[in-house]
């Protein structure tokens, strides 16, 4: 019988305050990365008009939900700009620095935004201008659009002007407007945005937020030009980072929608077991590095304890052992995640690819053997190879992304953009 003494760090409650404030934007960014890892593998099955269209049906499916959860955690609920461009703040869709957003609010119905730096431009613009007309015209109108309509129905995001750039070192590299009026006609509610809607996802309760917490236990404030993490709460960091963590899971969830209605189901599953193996190993390294984790077997349990593939715990059924210089995984069948198919159910005895991944991500020596499969659960042990394992094809696929190698930096005390 293998022990359940959990390990040093079970869960994101087990950081400190400061380490958790290093953690958040690296979930943010992992999760922006989500997509340079599912995209090269559209692009092949579908062409460059397909991988679109799914990019389009996964962020107009999850964004509105997981807009509203993360207004709603931190209480600053509203149907204004200020509201809009707070939930940008704290989007996989747009993470700190990397996808550099910066806010002018001229009233509660209008403002304007610009990018003074985009990851994902400097990741598509390579590529030609077809595929920058992809991301930044056909892909940015509906799901601009569909973020908005989670603050107010009558919320109009549209360009100043966006790439292909001219000329072409032109900054900021996109401008926007955000207007609300009345008279807009909202946008219409897709079906695989309802259908992300009645996901168990989207209606899990997550950790609470202790008001008596030293730090900010909300946003409920000013906005800022930019969200310095350290300043929350601990207490809040954790909800925020379980937050981040689901909309992983929910725009993976959009993805696998997306992507049935134009394969069949082996051909779906393949491809987004490729989409996780890609995100999960390049998400398991930035962790170690953001916290300076070792690359043994502790380091690799934390790991696991706080990757998003695992978390958050009130969804995924999941649990660490590591006692006697033994690291196993226990992957239950019946949690939320089960309920609705999301990644962890995508891992099993016979597609350890993102296990593999993942583990090497932290050590290129380790490795996942299963232990045990049933209906209720797999079991899998950590080993230590003697030859390292080379880097799989989805994971370099992944960091072709400069995001991949993204450092974050200090800017110091935000300041107040517009005070209500």
């Amino acid at each position: 019988m293998v022990s359940t003494r959990p390990h040093p760090s079970p869960s994101f409650a087990a950081l400190s305050r400061a380490d958790l404030a290093v953690l958040v934007p690296e979930l943010l960014l992992c999760g922006q990365l989500i997509d340079r890892s599912g995209m090269a593998h559209l692009i092949v099955e579908f062409g460059r008009e397909g991988m679109a269209a799914v990019a389009i049906e996964e962020w107009q499916a999850s964004s509105p939900w997981y807009t509203k959860r993360m207004q709603k955690a931190l209480r600053y609920e509203g149907d204004d700009v200020v509201t809009i461009f707070k939930g940008l703040q704290l989007d996989i869709g747009a993470p700190p620095q990397f996808m550099d957003f910066r806010y002018r609010v001229d009233d509660p119905q209008h403002g304007e935004f610009w990018l003074d730096h985009c990851g994902a431009l400097m990741d598509v613009e390579p590529l030609g201008d077809e595929y920058v007309t992809a991301m930044c015209h056909d892909i940015e109108d509906p799901t601009f659009d569909a973020t908005a309509l989670a603050t107010n129905p009558y919320a109009q995001v549209r360009p100043i002007h966006r790439p292909p750039r001219r000329p072409a070192d032109r900054n900021p590299h996109c401008a926007w407007t955000v207007i609300i009026d009345e008279s807009h006609v909202p946008p219409v509610m897709e079906p695989h945005t309802e259908q992300i809607g009645r996901t168990a996802a989207n209606s899990v309760e997550l950790s609470a937020i202790d008001p008596a917490d030293e730090g900010n236990g909300d946003y409920s404030g000013p906005l800022l030009s930019d969200v310095r993490f350290g300043d929350f709460s601990k207490s809040a960091l954790v909800r925020i980072a379980e937050e981040v963590c689901l909309q992983q899971h929910l725009l993976a969830l959009g993805f696998l929608i997306a992507v049935r209605k134009r394969a069949d189901e082996d051909k779906a599953l393949e491809i987004t077991r490729k989409q996780l193996t890609g995100i999960a190993g390049v998400t398991s390294q930035r962790i170690r590095d953001a916290l300076g984790l070792p690359a043994d077997l502790e380091g690799m349990a934390t790991v696991l304890s706080l990757h998003p593939l695992f978390s958050p715990k009130q969804y995924v059924d999941s649990e660490i052992r590591f006692e006697g210089g033994e690291l196993q995984l226990w992957l239950g069948r019946g949690g939320l995640a089960d309920v609705d198919g999301a990644w962890p159910t995508l891992v099993d005895a016979d597609h350890l690819d993102a296990m593999q991944s993942l583990v090497r991500g932290v050590n290129p020596h380790f490795t996942v053997r299963v232990v045990s499969e049933e209906p209720a659960g797999l079991l899998l042990v950590v080993d230590i190879a003697d030859e390292p394992a080379r880097e799989c094809v989805e994971v370099a696929i992944t960091k072709v992304s400069s995001g991949a190698t993204f450092v974050f930096e200090d800017r110091g005390i935000p300041l107040p953009l517009y005070v209500i």
